[in-house]
């Protein structure tokens, strides 16, 4: 069983846990890392800072200057992520970022390198299915799953592309938005996730917005998976090296809330 098949089987819809690399520093990263862990994350989310994160709100934009200020490189990141898989090999780590930095060195190189630091999956938010070719094979080759977003301008038209090729698990993206400043009607995500289970086996993770254990839960109760990231950067920022114990309690909050809130079954 690979670790994602893992992750989404306890019975439980799994917490995907977000923080942005080398924020406050490279250093500082582990701790928060083994903090979300620690606070019950089943799969871990690194992100790779970048200077222009499009898809990201004012608190990961911010994340992501803290880290390269910090002097983070994607060297670093790779370290943190090889740490991370010695120290929890049994929880699935996950790269998500940009295109610009996941190739900058060739696709080949990064799939490779990522493989060797124990990396499961990659989320390259501005690489649309229709151009898999640019990194899909190569990761896949070196045994990386492609992970696919799904939106809700994504529609049954377009839907079987961002299928075609994506294993792990797909990220509905529920917002048609930027990370962290709304969230989408439960009702909405209700039919989506409905609409994504009947098209894929794949488990279905539901992010952007989701802040709450009330939320968290709410979701949960539709979804395989529960992705929470802008307010975990929050308490990073407010707290900088000394996060990690807020994040714990964080994180600890939210795994309750999914634990507690059931699944409902079809």
């Amino acid at each position: 069983m690979s670790r994602f098949a893992a992750a989404f089987s306890k019975g439980r819809p799994a917490l995907v846990a977000f923080v942005t690399a080398g924020d406050p520093t490279p250093a500082a990263t582990p701790a928060i890392l083994d903090a979300l862990v620690a606070g019950g994350a089943d799969v871990i989310e690194l992100g790779m800072p970048f200077t222009d994160p499009m898809a990201d709100g004012p608190a990961i934009q911010a994340a992501n200057i803290r880290s390269l200020a910090a002097g983070t490189r994607t060297a670093d990141i790779l370290r943190i992520a090889k740490g991370f898989h010695a120290r929890h090999p049994d929880v699935p780590l996950v790269l998500m970022g940009y295109a610009n930095p996941m190739l900058r060195r060739g696709p080949e190189w990064f799939a490779a390198a990522a493989a060797e630091a124990g990396v499961d999956g990659v989320i390259c938010v501005d690489l649309p299915p229709e151009e898999d070719d640019a990194l899909g094979p190569a990761l896949r080759a070196h045994g990386i799953a492609p992970i696919r977003l799904a939106t809700p301008t994504t529609d049954t038209t377009r839907l079987p592309a961002v299928l075609d090729g994506a294993s792990g698990f797909v990220y509905y993206v529920s917002v048609a938005g930027i990370t962290g400043l709304q969230q989408a009607q439960q009702a909405s995500i209700d039919t989506a996730v409905a609409r994504l289970k009947a098209a894929t086996d794949l488990p279905v993770a539901v992010g952007f917005g989701i802040r709450t254990p009330e939320q968290a839960a709410a979701v949960a109760r539709v979804a395989d998976g529960v992705v929470v990231g802008s307010a975990i950067v929050e308490i990073v920022a407010q707290h900088g090296a000394g996060a990690a114990e807020p994040v714990r309690t964080c994180i600890a909050s939210l795994a309750q809330a999914i634990a507690c809130a059931g699944k409902v079954t079809s």
